[in-house]
């Protein structure tokens, strides 16, 4: 498999080198050249294979030859480690339940995935990458416990602060060994403004090797595709026309949901939830893409204003706006409606969601209203108990933490303070 940039002003590259350079040198993203659909025997038969049976199928692609098959299931099997459960809440929504991994979010697959890619990559290599994350909340905590003691990498993390919950804060701040944390002045449109500018600084990119773990690079996205197969497999025989409401961000799962559909995946439709950070909801209103600033939101994982992987999703539909709008709805919703939510979810269905998920729940009750025929399934994102200060105000009832939680929660907080560009460079350097 071939990857080209999305700028189209570099060369094609390997699985390999797409993974180690992050972003493309043109300061574009990666795309697969081919995608081949799996053949309609894999979803006639999705019954008989386990999840890392599915997993191997749908990935084997897309890393092909630069992961043996061998390295591949190995892989695979100890990225796939816990559970994704489906939920029923009545008999037009569920949730999927994405926050069964070691830092109780829907990310430690892809942070896990691409943590021991580049290990394999780099396991007779002398030189040290330093993997640059910038991160909203969830996906500090996933790539520091993913790439925790993996050999040659060096893990820099950039957040910003006081707009992460304590937990996620905690979970990317307190594990020492190769994993710092940078303490960002600024939003978390600043922290990835500045990750972007590392990767085409030459000064630093002559010293060393730099890649990053965000939805941007290909192994951390790519294996999101998983969850839509993984939900597919448990509600196909059930539910003709399924439709998935994903919380949105930086628009990688919902992107990852849509290299599922092509490969044939028989999903109807998707939905992209969103917060106040509207940019997409007003896009599919108006055709004009104008990202904004960020807003801050209780759904803090999702305050983006300038969604990295949207021009992925333009890339599968070749730019064509009506076929886009085809397959993807958009709804925003406020902090106000999102409480609401959680607490009708409580009271209703006796089922404890977190901000992310309520934003998803929120969705399917939009999408719901003109298209009664459909199973709408809302991704829960993150476990509540990594938003207690939040739901636990609106349900009035104290949540147990689970074991995941309560081992980062009496460590103590390690992090750098930054507030500019030249401070990230002067630290990488020093």
């Amino acid at each position: 498999m071939k990857y080209y940039s999305l700028n189209h002003k570099a060369p094609k590259t390997t699985f390999k080198e797409a993974v180690i350079k992050g972003l493309a040198p043109d300061k574009g993203l990666y795309f697969p050249e081919t995608i081949t659909p799996l053949p309609a025997s894999f979803f006639k038969n999705i019954d008989n294979l386990s999840d890392t049976e599915i997993a191997f199928q749908a990935l084997h692609q897309f890393v092909s030859p630069d992961i043996p098959e061998a390295v591949l299931k190995t892989i695979i099997k100890e990225t796939l480690s816990f559970d994704f459960p489906i939920v029923k809440l009545n008999e037009s929504i569920s949730t999927l339940e994405l926050f069964h991994g070691p830092t109780m979010a829907f990310k430690d697959v892809g942070a896990r995935f691409m943590a021991r890619c580049l290990g394999y990559f780099n396991k007779n290599n002398t030189n040290q990458v330093t993997v640059l994350v910038a991160t909203s909340g969830d996906t500090g905590g996933a790539v520091a416990n993913g790439f925790l003691g993996v050999k040659g990498v060096n893990v820099v993390i950039l957040y910003p602060s006081g707009k992460v919950s304590d937990i996620q804060e905690k979970q990317l701040t307190t594990l020492g060994q190769n994993i710092k944390a940078l303490e960002v002045d600024g939003v978390f449109d600043d922290c990835q403004d500045m990750v972007k500018r590392a990767f085409l600084d030459q000064d630093l990119t002559s010293k060393m090797q730099l890649t990053s773990a965000n939805s941007i690079n290909v192994a951390r996205w790519l294996p999101q595709l998983l969850y839509f197969i993984f939900a597919y497999k448990q509600l196909h025989k059930t539910h003709n026309e399924i439709v998935f409401s994903v919380p949105s961000g930086n628009f990688g799962n919902v992107c990852a949901g849509m290299m599922a559909q092509q490969l044939g995946l028989p999903i109807k439709h998707f939905i992209a939830a969103n917060n106040q950070n509207n940019v997409v909801t007003n896009y599919l209103k108006t055709e004009e893409y104008s990202p904004q600033p960020s807003v801050q939101t209780i759904s803090n994982a999702m305050d983006v204003g300038n969604p990295s992987n949207f021009i992925r999703i333009q890339e599968i539909y070749k730019n064509n706006f009506s076929k886009l709008k085809a397959n993807l709805s958009s709804f925003s919703f406020t902090d106000t409606e999102t409480k609401i939510a959680l607490k009708e979810i409580y009271d209703t269905y006796n089922y404890v969601a977190d901000p992310h998920g309520a934003v998803g729940y929120l969705g399917c009750k939009a999408y719901l209203k003109a298209h009664t025929n459909v199973h709408c399934v809302f991704l829960e994102t993150a476990h509540p108990t990594k938003f207690l200060d939040v739901v636990e105000k609106v349900i009035k009832i104290e949540q147990p933490l689970p074991k995941q939680i309560k081992g980062v929660m009496n460590k103590t907080k390690e992090a750098t303070k930054i507030g500019s560009y030249e401070e990230l460079k002067s630290f990488l350097l020093h």
